[in-house]
């Protein structure tokens, strides 16, 4: 028998939906890519819940408890007297979402001395410790893909809200005004300008294509470069370094993991590269960004608006500086966890569940530390180190709650 420790977001204010806005969603048994989408032996849900939240369980309970395991579903995950912590020490596997990070420093690895998986339930695994996971033998896995294209419609989504400055105009309806003037005096045409994506993996390359249709300039630049055919199609302009990228986009758009190399890539001095008045989009992760130059940024006009749904730590602080700054988009940490993503991860996450206590192989694509090194799609966009350092600021937002 195995304890799986999950840790998932809190219930809606209001509970837990008894039914949805809608009656099912698409189902999607194929990535652009041509990766099949998960592949469980079956699921206990149904396509469409609210699964990410404490009541929705990923949808788990049945399977793990049927198979004699033992499962504990919390959303108490930081500080010392977390739930989280209380757990760790018999826990043999845990789980939880890039949306409400464990994260999974080199102590608490060091305090489950029973710990054998850490698993993400969606995209992105850098609130662990990838090199206290390899020291340890701990095998580190995601459901890489899995709402790849959900993240990419949210970068869309963000452009065109900064561009045109929508939140204002909005807000403008909500408190009773037709403030033609003051909705307009910061509203461009997205039309002409040039975007630049920073790495154009699943989610870059996505971007890229939703993009092509608003006859923008393409830029991107990434440390594998696309096929030359790929360039052609969508007449990308390939540059070797972010820096000389961002120099010549009206728009930069964040779309590389974090890690010890990218942590706080864009500070002072990048952002004071780029072009006086651009805009700057982060589903990423927060820590890419140095917070408080962003804001500096923003307040001198050297970016005309910041916006993105990651932050660091997460939940982010009552007095994150990026709550009050100027001219901001931001939202929550829920790019990747629409309910159509939710489906997708969940049975991901039993996919990889399954393999693991059938001592089966866990898809190479899905893999990002194993046998003590970087392995599967982890080599291939991760780089050995930490990127945990400061997440004990999470607390603060229970705190201030």
């Amino acid at each position: 028998m195995a304890k799986i420790v999950c840790v998932l977001y809190d219930d809606p204010v209001t509970g837990y939906p008894p039914n949805y806005a809608r009656d099912d969603i698409p189902e999607i048994t194929e990535y652009p890519d041509g990766q099949t989408a998960p592949t469980p032996s079956a699921i206990d849900f149904k396509p469409g819940a609210l699964l990410g939240s404490v009541s929705g369980e990923l949808g788990l309970r049945k399977f793990l408890e049927e198979a004699g395991h033992e499962l504990v579903v919390t959303s108490d995950k930081d500080g010392a007297n977390s739930t989280l912590d209380k757990e760790l020490p018999d826990a043999d596997i845990v789980i939880s979402q890039p949306f409400w990070p464990a994260y999974m420093t080199a102590e608490r690895i060091a305090k489950a001395k029973n710990l054998k998986m850490i698993v993400t339930a969606g995209i992105g695994s850098d609130h662990t410790d990838l090199q206290a996971a390899m020291d340890n033998n701990v095998t580190v896995a995601e459901v890489t893909f899995c709402n790849s294209i959900s993240v990419a419609e949210h970068v869309v989504m963000m452009i065109l809200s900064l561009v045109r400055n929508y939140i204002p105009s909005y807000q403008w309806v909500v408190k009773g005004g037709w403030n033609i003037a003051d909705c307009v005096e910061r509203s461009y045409d997205l039309e002409g300008m040039h975007v630049g994506t920073v790495a154009a993996g699943r989610i870059g390359l996505a971007v890229l294509r939703r993009l092509a249709p608003f006859d923008v300039k393409l830029h991107y630049t990434d440390k594998h470069r696309l096929p030359e055919d790929v360039e052609k199609e969508l007449n990308l302009t390939f540059h070797p370094d972010v820096e000389s990228m961002v120099k010549v986009c009206d728009v930069v758009t964040i779309n590389c993991p974090l890690h010890p190399e990218t942590e706080h890539l864009f500070d002072d001095a990048m952002i004071g590269k780029m072009k006086r008045g651009s805009y700057l989009i982060n589903t990423a992760r927060g820590k890419i960004c140095d917070r408080d130059a962003v804001v500096r940024a923003l307040e001198s006009g050297q970016l005309a608006g910041y916006a993105g749904d990651v932050w660091f730590p997460q939940p982010a602080p009552k007095d994150h500086p990026w709550r009050t700054m100027p001219h901001h988009g931001m939202t929550p940490h829920i790019s990747g966890t629409s309910l159509s993503a939710q489906t997708r991860y969940a049975a991901g996450t039993r996919e990889i569940l399954e393999d693991f206590f059938a001592g089966k192989p866990i898809r190479d694509e899905y893999l990002i530390v194993e046998g003590g090194k970087l392995a599967g799609a982890g080599a291939h966009s991760y780089t050995a180190g930490d990127a945990t350092k400061g997440s004990e600021e999470a607390a603060k937002y229970r705190k201030a709650g």
